[in-house]
């Protein structure tokens, strides 16, 4: 049973223009900084795992945290100046 696997097509699939490094290469300083970017991006989603009575109040925490991110993000964007 020799079979062999080259008339199989990869499994792989590269959305965008971004290509797959050869294994034991490191990425290059564009994909470093979108790692890095993704990495810091924040929820404010406490971890954990939930359990909610209703579709309502997990609608209800999930619009809170949305909330509470977009405050903090235009406070930290706003100069102490536009803040008083």
């Amino acid at each position: 049973m020799g079979e062999t696997t080259e008339d199989q097509q990869p499994i792989g699939r590269v959305v965008g223009r971004r290509t797959t490094p050869p294994p034991g290469h490191l990425p290059n300083a564009a994909a470093r900084a979108a790692m890095t970017a993704n990495a810091r991006y924040q929820t404010r989603v406490p971890k954990g795992i939930f359990f909610y009575a209703s579709h309502e109040e997990m609608i209800r925490d999930r619009e809170r945290w949305t909330l509470e991110l977009v405050v903090a993000r235009q406070t930290e964007r706003t100069t102490p100046i536009e803040r008083a």
